[in-house]
């Protein structure tokens, strides 16, 4: 059959974009499509690509056809490019896909081509610009503090470590979104600049562009010119250029006192060793002293204190568990 025939069935071809994608970054195959087609329909009006469109040329129709209709607009061969919304035309491919099950129509040849695609990282500028909508209208939300939402950092980083150790991927998947949450919440708040922050605003931008900076800095393995070959090589480089930028004074500074005490004293204990200095343990009784002897053993064993510990005390809750069932039992 001649594709202009009066039989010829045409041609559908379903656009997609992508709003993380700029407006008017389209593939080159979408481009030609849609300067070949007989037609372009968008059924929004206000959608982003269509100024980059007529822009080029381009005579886009806004309409929002039935599938009856847009069969009928292919007849003789002609090919129709519909510009797809935000939501990808779900009434309209429902409504084709009925059309040819009742195998009493001439479908048009239909092809979905993507014009434009999300690349990594994409959907977190969904999650700011979801956080943005949140911060400005949600009666809670938009009276948080970054004081007020530190002690959910903590929450939301503990049971992130709970689901790691668990070995729990969905739950790890869960709590990695809770905690980049927080950042994003944060980072809402301090964009405010409000009388917390002082004169200093900053956004989300500038927490990522700053550890870009950092990191990039601290690997000059991996973007400069050294060689690290081994897993030592690179701490050693992190450490140089760590010891350079922060300029400290003394190993201990920069080391959070308000962690838990056994993180506390391996992490005292591994800068000491960093170092090569022999700091001998404070010749004292007690409990507390006992258990920094201990941190500061596993430490140097290559083991992490809390880890252990927590590890052992589900050990126990779980004997306290059978205990109780045992207890239950007639």
């Amino acid at each position: 059959m001649n594709a202009n025939s009066p039989e010829a069935p045409g041609r559908i071809v379903l656009l997609t974009t992508s709003h993380r994608v700029a407006p008017g970054l389209l593939s080159w195959p979408a481009w030609q499509a849609l300067h070949a087609a007989d037609q372009v329909l968008c059924a929004d009006g206000a959608h982003p690509q269509l100024p980059y469109l007529r822009e080029a040329g381009i005579t886009v129709d806004e309409a929002s056809p039935t599938a009856e209709e847009l069969v009928d607009a292919c007849a003789g061969g002609r090919t129709v490019v519909v510009v797809a919304t935000g939501e990808g035309e779900p009434a309209l491919t429902d409504g084709l896909a009925r059309l040819a099950g009742t195998g009493r129509v001439a479908m048009p040849e239909l092809e979905l081509l993507p014009a434009s695609y999300d690349l990594p990282g994409a959907r977190l500028l969904d999650l700011v610009q979801v956080m943005d909508r949140i911060r400005a209208e949600c009666p809670w939300s938009s009276r948080q503090t970054h004081k007020g939402l530190a002690k959910y950092g903590i929450e939301e980083a503990y049971e992130l470590v709970e689901a790691i150790e668990e070995g729990d991927r969905d739950e790890l998947r869960e709590e990695l979104g809770d905690v980049l949450l927080q950042v994003v919440f944060h980072a809402r708040i301090a964009e405010e600049g409000s009388p917390e922050d002082g004169t200093n605003p900053f956004s989300i931008d500038d927490v990522a562009a700053g550890i870009v900076a950092k990191l990039i800095h601290r690997h000059p393995h991996v973007f400069g010119d050294e060689t690290a070959t081994t897993p030592e090589e690179v701490k050693a480089h992190w450490l140089r250029t760590k010891a350079v930028e922060k300029q400290r004074t003394s190993i201990t500074e920069g080391i959070p006192l308000g962690q838990p005490g056994l993180a506390l004293a391996a992490k005292l204990a591994s800068r000491a060793r960093a170092a090569d200095l022999d700091i001998p343990l404070p010749p004292v009784e007690g409990i507390g002293y006992d258990l920094l002897a201990l941190a500061v053993r596993a430490e140097s064993e290559g083991v992490d204190p809390e880890a252990a510990l927590r590890a052992a005390a589900r050990a126990y809750r779980d004997a306290i568990r059978e205990a109780e069932d045992a207890d239950r039992r007639p």
